[in-house]
């Protein structure tokens, strides 16, 4: 796990490489790569690579980076890990391949040198890379199936830059830092900004499951080689209807090949555990592959204490029974208050969530993990949140009459006038939105996972922001594009957006950046191509779907029934309660006060992201 840049000159009238312009931007990323730095620079000086190093496989010089071919024609620079690179490797010595090293990134070098940009459909694994190739003199950007790994670029027309982070970018002095509205409505809109788009109108974001051509004559148009709604569509085609002992089984073999191959590492591997099934299923089965000493790391915080909400007393119930060693590390109100400034500093995008994880990721360091594994994806997998259940019926119910030409909004505009108008507190947006946009799949998603309304947006973005923001964005067409071809079923359809957009866009994001941050690799063995081509046809054939169950009966000592029958609360902090202990903002007092402490949390993060950090405590307006 790394932090990767380059810059390239693809056109004739570009200036040289700056060198200093790479090491900004490669040296803003040191807490990705603490272990060792490394550039690489063409003859030309048309073309160069920068790299911050995290040691997990071939913690040897061999394994530095970049990394150039041994006949110089190639060179590649790369974040994150390639899983069945051992399996890769075996081929392509089998053709003839001579390997100088033992890392998985070498295997990226004779892979293309075979494939081309092909190579990418064989890759199993999480990773974004940059390769140089000299004999076409062209740059490939890849990125993995599900976006486990960010990769942005921005293009001046002269000259391609790229890092794993918008601020690395931002570092090198030269790309603007200007707000893109689109950007900044979808963060409003969805509590994280959707990909491509960033909150920087001069970055974009490489979509997840794409490749990225440059040479002489320009940027080529992402490419996508994976679709996740692809994978469901050929599922519903195909289901396979095994049930009972069989089904637990193959579930179980699924699940137990994606762990084996996401503990490859040359470190120890250990374990986020709380008291849900996920983790806890996940713990289970890496006892099962063998693995005898398990570091496993509970969060708890100081106002769960004695609580439901306390995920310790169960998570110390799991790790006893699986025999890991278990730390519970607490949290407190003064701790958050503390770090804040670093969780905005290093949250790159803005963000609702993640500061789970960053205390998370931080007590793992503290116990000296450079890996930790995740129980991630799980619900997205699965079918473990309502929206599962929610969506479905809405676009059942709601179908008909919101066919109607302009009922919806004419509604939601009279209901919204008539509480005003008594002087009542706001009638909650979504109740409001539900004709309006409830009756389809990408309407009625929007209005499950969305923070605001997008009518809401003029009045915290102001008016023409909000416009602009709208029309590029297109909300409701982007979610729609997300199902296409159609992946069959309501399951299918939820699964497919919960994947493509709150998991990829928000879930894998902030898990980068908040482990990153601590210097520490977060794999999520239920976010893998092989599981969901395999466990799909399963999972669609099931009438009565109990994905959370056959996930908690996987390991050869399935989970107690305790944790199996525990209402869902989610990896939960107190953060809603220490929010009402800062003073309120200015922008705030339109949303109601009893507003949802997310929106409350938009808000504020919006702001302090937009380098106003200082008015997060300070209770002044952020615009």
């Amino acid at each position: 796990m790394c932090g990767i840049n380059g810059l390239f000159g693809y056109s004739s009238t570009a200036p040289v490489i700056d060198r200093d312009e790479l090491r900004r931007m490669r040296d803003a990323m040191s807490a990705r790569g603490p272990d060792g730095a490394g550039e690489w620079f063409s003859s030309t000086d048309r073309v160069a690579f920068g790299h911050r190093r995290l040691s997990i496989i071939d913690l040897s010089a061999r394994g530095a980076q970049p990394m150039v071919s041994a006949d110089g024609a190639l060179v590649v620079t790369f974040n994150g890990e390639i899983y069945n690179y051992q399996a890769l490797r075996r081929d392509l010595e089998a053709a003839g391949r001579v390997f100088q090293s033992d890392s998985d990134t070498e295997v990226l070098l004779h892979l293309y040198a075979e494939r081309g940009v092909a190579m990418v459909d064989a890759l199993r694994g999480m990773f974004a890379f940059a390769l140089w190739d000299a004999r076409r003199g062209g740059l490939l950007l890849a990125r993995d199936p599900y976006g486990i790994k960010p990769l942005y670029y921005a293009d001046d027309g002269r000259s391609l830059r790229f890092a794993s982070q918008t601020q690395a970018l931002r570092a090198g002095s030269v790309v603007s830092a200007e707000w893109d509205p689109a950007g900044e409505a979808g963060f409003y809109l969805f509590g994280s900004v959707p990909e491509p788009f960033t909150i920087y109108r001069d970055i974009s974001a490489l979509p997840a499951g794409c490749t990225l051509w440059a040479d002489a004559h320009g940027l080529e148009q992402p490419r996508a080689y994976f679709s996740i709604a692809d994978v469901l569509h050929r599922a519903v085609q195909e289901p396979r209807a095994l049930t009972g002992a069989a089904l637990q089984a193959q579930v179980r073999e699924i699940l137990l090949d994606s762990v084996r191959h996401h503990l490859l590492a040359d470190v120890p591997v250990g374990v986020f555990l709380s008291a849900g099934v996920d983790s806890g299923a996940l713990l289970g089965l890496m006892r099962d592959t063998g693995q005898a000493d398990i570091q496993a790391v509970t969060l708890a915080f100081g106002e769960f204490r004695n609580r439901a909400d306390d995920e310790a007393p169960l998570a110390q119930q799991v790790a006893a029974l699986y025999g890991a060693r278990q730390v519970t590390r607490v949290v407190e109100e003064a701790e958050f208050y503390a770090d804040l400034p670093r969780i905005l500093a290093a949250m790159d995008q803005p963000s609702i969530d993640g500061i789970n994880t960053w205390f998370v990721s931080k007590a793992a360091r503290e116990q000296g993990l450079k890996v930790a594994v995740s129980g991630l994806g799980g619900d997205e997998l699965l079918g473990g949140y309502p929206s599962f259940r929610d969506i479905p019926r809405w676009v059942r119910v709601l179908g008909a009459p919101a066919r109607i030409p302009g009922l919806g909004r004419l509604l939601r505009r009279l209901g919204h006038g008539l509480f005003t108008a008594a002087g009542r507190a706001h009638l909650s947006p979504k109740a409001l939105s539900l004709l309006e946009y409830g009756g389809s799949y990408p309407g009625a998603y929007l209005l499950r996972r969305g923070l605001f309304m997008p009518w809401e947006l003029p009045d915290l973005m102001g008016v023409e922001r909000a416009r602009d923001g709208l029309q590029r964005l297109r909300p409701l067409p982007y979610i729609g594009a997300l199902l296409a071809p159609d992946p069959g079923t309501p399951f299918s359809r939820v699964a497919t957006l919960e994947a493509a957009l709150y998991m990829r866009n928000q879930l894998l994001r902030d898990a980068d950046w908040a482990g990153m941050a601590h210097s520490l690799e977060i794999r999520v063995p239920l976010v893998d191509v092989e599981v969901l081509r395999q466990l799909a046809p399963l999972l669609v054939a099931e009438r009565q779907l109990s994905g959370k169950m056959l996930l908690g009966g996987s390991p050869r000592l399935p989970l107690p029934e305790a944790i199996l029958q525990r209402p869902k609360t989610g990896f939960r902090t107190p953060i809603q309660h220490w929010l009402e202990r800062l003073p309120k903002l200015d922008v705030e007092q339109g949303i109601g006060h009893d507003a949802h402490g997310s929106r409350r949390w938009a808000l504020r993060v919006g702001g302090a992201v937009a380098d106003n950090r200082n008015c997060l405590l300070s209770g002044r307006s952020l615009t």
